[in-house]
């Protein structure tokens, strides 16, 4: 991929194979956004389950709105960095790591394709991850803006419109991304600590682009 100019309207979206992202991308396309996907592959800590999901998800929305998702996804190796955040102090904070470097990547697909603004399918509160003090240290992770559709949804309401997508069928089953999760996590991110952990201040970047390296290209029909 070669950098181009942002556009109006263009988005990464983060899909990760479960219920909620779908319905958030659907959301964004039916305001006619151009959606380009992107999947953090927890590959071999999981199995391939997540981006299958991922990838008939995607081309079960496709052509159904007046947005468009591109026909490529964007897939990147996350789980050598990931596995760098189980131990010592790290562990507590894994999943807000998980996320920032999540949302890092993104911010590097986005200045391939001249997106303005990264999609979330996150709902605040619904995991330890998603409360107000754990979003603000994910947010900064990236300089774009980012596009929450589903944050004041509860999980019964993402679910059946899940249902009336057509989505839900193919995204149901285990969150692969908890595998490596500790049991206590936390749920207000000391942003000192994260720096800490991540190596410092150009710790996170620098774990972000040796992923971004090793992406691949998944072809969506």
């Amino acid at each position: 991929m070669a950098a181009v100019e942002a556009t109006a309207k263009r988005a990464v979206a983060l899909v990760s194979g479960g219920i909620d992202s779908p319905v958030a991308v659907a959301r964004m396309l039916a305001d006619g956004w151009t959606i380009y996907p992107l999947h953090a592959s927890q590959e071999p800590v999981s199995g391939p389950e997540a981006e299958n999901k991922t990838i008939k998800a995607l081309e079960h929305l496709s052509g159904r709105f007046s947005g468009t998702i591109s026909g490529e996804l964007v897939v990147v190796p996350v789980a050598d960095v990931l596995t760098s955040f189980t131990v010592g102090e790290a562990h507590r904070d894994y999943f807000v790591h998980m996320k920032r470097l999540f949302q890092h990547l993104a911010y590097l697909c986005a200045q391939e394709v001249g997106a303005t603004h990264i999609i979330s399918g996150e709902n605040l509160g619904q995991v330890s991850s998603q409360t107000l003090g754990n979003m603000g240290a994910v947010e900064v992770a990236s300089p774009l803006p980012v596009l929450r559709p589903l944050l004041g949804l509860d999980k019964q309401e993402v679910i059946a419109m899940a249902r009336a997508l057509g989505t839900f069928e193919i995204s149901v089953g285990p969150e692969e991304c908890d595998a490596l999760g500790p049991e206590h996590p936390t749920t207000i991110a000391n942003h000192e600590r994260l720096i800490t952990n991540e190596g410092g201040v150009e710790g996170l970047q620098l774990s972000a682009i040796k992923c971004w390296k090793d992406k691949r290209i998944v072809r969506l029909d």
